[in-house]
């Protein structure tokens, strides 16, 4: 039985999972209102620098986790990431936390979530599995594995109920913290980037295999773009260590003077920009909210891309598209993403404003609205959710 958690004289030891930059993003986020209530609040797992900042111990860093692809990638590093698991969950139940937080990497944490939940800790998964899009033999696993589960778009807790699983819509964290209108000058001047230019943000994904399939594909395609428009300017967001390869690969291309290459800083460069080519993901979500107009993207070797197409239950990949529920922006996804398709569909937006603005209007709006059904006080909400698991 749990502790008192009805106050902050009874702080939690709180254990979590993010198993890439989104999901430390996402966690980071929640860390915050979990501290905000218990400011003892003890958290410790595997997670990266948004949960350090707030005093999350990380026994491993997220990127150890980070794999793309349905099934090919994750079977070459298997091992390893077996192994980190079931180091964790030895430690996990030696020390025994109040609650274990899941968020997302659910290939990973629904298996740690079963076994620490047989053990008697409370679990609680943040952001269902996309059940309603691909791999629907999923909802056992997560009603085996979670005591709760915090969802963040509006329609998933009527999915789950039929199933047994307790969840609680907590809105989409990442549409508190986006601003409704950003300003794109500001971002400029911060960036150092010309004020007047127009500007292609390029996010090629934050996984080493996403850059490995989709980098070089953007830069070939920013190159065609810069060919076409010699005005044109480009910023890219990468993770730090992916830098040098970047790098290599923008000088071989002849882009290394128009580029601008930051250390992450995605949001930066989506407010500042006025379209994005971007990797498929919870990138493409952050780019509507930031109401940006995107080129959605998708590569992955040939097995991987069979499994997963014949797992499809909707006929949109990007976030935008599905919540949507219509094709609002491009999705251009395995051998459809060459460059030029991708220079050609991003070049389509940037010339909008003048050739086709109801088109741009159309978009904006939707996202607009998205916005706003999206934005909740989500760390409030989802912190009485767990408070309530825990005094279950």
């Amino acid at each position: 039985m749990a502790g008192d958690f009805s106050d902050s004289n009874a702080a939690p030891a709180v254990a979590m999972v993010a198993g890439e930059v989104s999901g430390d993003l996402l966690a980071g986020l929640l860390l915050g209102g979990l501290k905000k209530r218990w400011p003892e609040l003890s958290s410790f797992g595997i997670g990266g620098p948004h949960m350090e900042r707030l005093g999350f111990s990380a026994w491993w860093s997220f990127q150890k986790l980070a794999v793309h692809g349905f099934n090919w990638e994750l079977l070459r590093r298997y091992r390893e990431i077996v192994g980190i698991r079931d180091q964790l969950r030895e430690r996990l139940l030696k020390q025994g936390p109040d609650i274990f937080i899941g968020t997302d990497a659910p290939d990973f944490n629904f298996k740690l979530e079963e076994d620490l939940r047989a053990a008697g800790i409370k679990t609680v998964h943040f952001v269902c599995p996309s059940v309603w899009a691909w791999r629907p033999e999923r909802m056992e696993k997560i009603r085996r594995s979670a005591d709760h589960v915090l969802c963040i778009f509006p329609f998933e807790p009527e999915l789950l109920a039929p199933h047994g699983i307790a969840a609680t819509y907590v809105g989409h964290p990442l549409a508190s913290v986006i601003p409704m209108e950003p300003d794109r000058a500001a971002a400029r001047l911060v960036l150092g980037l010309d004020a007047t230019a127009p500007l292609v943000a390029i996010l090629p994904g934050s996984r080493r295999s996403e850059i490995a399939h989709l980098a070089e594909r953007f830069i070939q395609a920013a190159a065609r773009m810069k060919a076409s428009r010699p005005d044109l300017r480009f910023v890219m967001p990468v993770v730090p260590g992916f830098r040098p390869v970047i790098e290599a690969l923008l000088q071989e291309h002849g882009l290394a003077d128009c580029v601008t290459v930051l250390n992450g800083q995605s949001h930066a460069a989506l407010t500042a920009c006025d379209v994005t080519l971007i990797a498929s993901g919870t990138a493409t979500l952050e780019a509507a909210l930031f109401k940006r107009p995107m080129v959605i993207a998708y590569h992955q070797n040939w097995l991987s891309w069979q499994i997963m197409r014949r797992k499809r239950l909707q006929p949109w990949v990007g976030l935008p598209n599905i919540l949507c529920a219509e094709f609002v922006v491009p999705e251009l996804l395995q051998d459809a993403a060459t460059p030029q398709a991708l220079a050609d569909a991003t070049l389509a937006w940037l010339d909008a404003p003048s050739q086709d603005p109801l088109r741009l209007q159309a978009l904006q709006t939707k996202f607009a609205t998205l916005h706003a059904e999206l934005q909740r006080d989500t760390a409030t909400i989802a912190t009485d959710a767990i408070q309530k698991v825990l005094q279950s």
